[in-house]
Formats: structure tokens, sequence, C-alpha cells
């Protein structure tokens, strides 16, 4: 145990104390922020601009007036009484920012209404202005048919829809859509470290294989206390790094708030033009949810327990090669096994509770993606929770133990580059 432990602080502070450590630790949070916060914002900007005036041709002579009553500050709908050609021609010198043609049959709910732009009308445009379109028929249509008013009323009432989640504790909000999004980043978040940080384990067995360093360190430790060593140090250096990548996400999201409220206009919230930032944010009802503490403890413990699996079996593919390259193609079963839990995230997120999803959230090689996100976006009682995490570990240490006799023969062979068939054979004699 003492030679693990030794093995272990080599591997943490050599790569702690790196250069790329430091670099990488302090500019993921901000890409990962900017990622989220600059396409959202991006968005909110392009949402807000002017879409300038739109020139209408109504041959119905009745849905242009109820398109402007129902326009927002976003569309200013104006009637063109020249010919086609010349508005087409006008949007094109961007007189206009487009012409709507609404031809006589639009009215009956046939035929279809034509949009022309000179760029083009992007991603929202279609539905914001089809939806303009469609109301502003259904109206007329209603009243040409003398439907009555109460009918009319009752057609166009919209009733929001509260949703609440019933606990043993009582009543509370329902914020499953935004933690099955929260568990859905959790998850994938866990993919992709294992992949990075098993790289690494395997990248550094096989540059100490490579440049003979190895057979100095395994006249002193066994093979097995040296696997050990290396893959507890990385992922102690992994905990360190996750951790403080948590601490900076935290510390930004709390500035994040009044930084975005300096790009809103009060106005538009229906506030007064001097509002402060707080009052802003709180307008805003971003709904960010609360994310549960025991949540963010299973996190951590299936992120630990499936790194520690498949860096065990990392190593023991390093232990195997002498280079990156043939490093590949044995790499490639166990990179198809981290993968298929990704393409069953969507299913669980839809029936945490349904057979399958228990099932696979059971699996050793599937539970550190799919259990976090089952607990994010459903209650799962404890007992399954327990046994994913107990059969987990029993995974770890059957697969540390399976490497560690791959690893012990497999780090003193040279040169042919062993097949799968010949790892099965060092696990048989080891």
């Amino acid at each position: 145990m003492h030679k693990i432990w030794i093995i272990l602080k080599s591997e943490f502070w050599r790569r702690v104390r790196s250069k790329w450590f430091i670099i990488i630790t302090l500019l993921a949070p901000l890409l990962l922020i900017a990622m989220i916060v600059v396409p959202g914002l991006i968005g909110f900007l392009a949402s807000e601009g002017d879409d300038g005036t739109i020139a209408v041709i109504d041959d119905t002579g009745v849905l242009l007036p109820r398109l402007q009553a129902a326009a927002d500050d976003a569309f200013t709908f104006v009637a063109a009484d020249a010919p086609v050609d010349s508005v087409q021609n006008a949007v094109r010198r961007g007189d206009y920012s487009g012409l709507l043609i609404l031809t006589s049959d639009v009215r009956q709910g046939e035929g279809e209404a034509t949009y022309y732009s000179a760029e083009g009308g992007g991603l929202s445009l279609r539905p914001r202005l089809g939806g303009l379109v469609d109301r502003a028929v259904e109206q007329q249509r209603l009243l040409d048919a003398e439907a009555p008013p109460t009918f009319v009323e009752i057609v166009n009432t919209d009733i929001p829809l509260r949703m609440v989640k019933l606990t043993e504790e009582g009543e509370e909000a329902d914020s499953t859509i935004a933690l099955a999004i929260v568990g859905y980043i959790m998850g994938f978040f866990i993919y992709v470290t294992v992949l990075i940080y098993g790289a690494i384990v395997m990248q550094g067995v096989i540059e100490e294989k490579s440049s003979r360093v190895v057979e100095v360190m395994v006249s002193s430790v066994r093979p097995f206390q040296l696997l050990m060593g290396k893959v507890l140090g990385i992922g102690a250096m992994g905990l360190v790094q996750m951790a403080a990548w948590g601490f900076l996400i935290f510390g930004i999201s709390a500035v994040a708030g009044p930084i975005i409220a300096l790009f809103i206009d009060p106005t538009q919230l229906d506030l007064p033009a001097d509002a402060s930032s707080e009052a802003v944010v709180t307008a805003m009802d971003i709904g960010i949810p609360t994310i549960p503490f025991s949540l963010v403890v299973w996190f951590v413990l299936f992120f630990l327990g499936g790194y520690l699996l498949f860096s065990s079996l990392y190593a023991a593919i390093g232990s195997a090669v002498e280079n990156p390259q043939e490093a590949q193609s044995l790499s490639v079963p166990l990179t198809l096994i981290v993968v298929v839990p990704i393409l069953f995230i969507t299913y669980v997120i839809e029936s945490p509770g349904a057979t399958l999803s228990v099932i696979l959230s059971m699996v050793p090689f599937f539970s550190p993606i799919l259990m976090v996100v089952r607990l994010a976006a459903s209650e799962v009682p404890f007992w399954q929770v327990a046994l994913s995490y107990l059969l987990l570990i029993g995974g770890f240490v059957g697969s540390i133990w399976v490497s560690g006799r791959i690893y012990r023969i497999g780090i003193l062979m040279y040169g042919k580059k062993p097949s799968l068939k010949d790892l099965v054979r060092w696990f048989r004699y080891a």
C-alpha cells in the first residue's frame, strides 16, 4: 500500500504542476459558460433586432388590419399598392425587410402565403410570421362564418399550464425539464472526461514503456502496484480539476446575471427605465433549477467509479502496445462501450422508470452516465442507486484484476503488436 501511495503522489504532483493542467483548469469553465451564454445572448440580441418594415400585398382585403393589430414590436406591416415586381425591387434595395403576399384564397384557409426577402428569414422568422398569419386567418374565418362572439373568445383562449411536482414533503415547482437538461450535461461530461482521462492513463503507460522507464520501476514495485498507483494518481488529478471547475463555474455564474442584465432594456420587461440590474434579473425569470446536493454527491461518486473502471482497461491496452497508433485499434471496442450509454440518454430522460432504463443503469459500463441521468430526471429508489454503485465498484475490482494480469506481461513485451486474442492469452497465463 505504501508503494501505491508513493506512485499515486508522483503521478498526481507531476501532472498538477504542469502548465497545461493550470491552463485547461482555468480556461475550461470559461469556454463552457461561453458555449452556453454566447449563443443565447446572440439569439436574444437577434430577436431584439429590428425586423424592419414588411410590405404586404393583401388580395383578401381583410387580413392586413388583423396582422397590424396582432403585430408586436418586431414587425411593422404596411400596405403595398405597387406591382409585385416593383415591391420586390424595393426589398432588394432595402426599402423593406420583406414582402408578404396574401392571395385571395388564403381567406378560406386554402392556398399559401408567400414571403420574399433579400437576406432570408433566419430560423425564427418563419414560425413567428407564420403564426401571426395563421391567427389572422383563423379569426377572419370565424367572423365570415358568423360565429358567436363567445365561440370566438373560446377559440382564442390560451391557458398557461403550471407544472407542480408532488413529493413526500408536499408540493413544489416542477423543474423536471431543467433537471433533465442538467442530467444530460452531467452524463455527457462524465462521458467526455472518462475518455480524456482514460486516454491520459493509456498515453502515460505507453510513454513509460517506450522509454524503458517501466523496466526500472518494476524492479522496485509489483506491476499491479504500479498500475493502481497510476490510475489513482490521475484520478485524484481529475477530481481536483473537477472541484476547481465547480468553484469557478459557481463564481462566474454568480456574476453572470448582472452582466447579462446590462444588455437588457428594462422597459421590455415592464420595468422602469432606471431599474436596477437585480430587478432586471428577477424579472427575466431565467428559471435555473436548484440542483439537489445528493445529485452532486452521486455525480462525483459515479464519475470516480466510471473513471476507475475504464482507466484500468485503458492502462492494460497501453501496456500492450508501443505507440499511440497501435493503441487505436485495440481501444476501439472499449470506446464503443463508452459511447453506448450516450445513445440511450434521450430514452432514459423520457422514461427514467422504464424497465430498460433501470437495467441499463445497473450495468457497470453504462451506470456512470445513465444512473446520473436517471437521478436528475426523476426520483430513483435508493436501493437501485446503491445496487448500481456496488455493481460499478465490483466492475472496477474485476477490471483492475483483469487489467493487472495483462499489464504484468504487456509492459515487458516488445516487438509484434498484440491482438485481442493475445491479450486473452496473456490474461490466462499471467
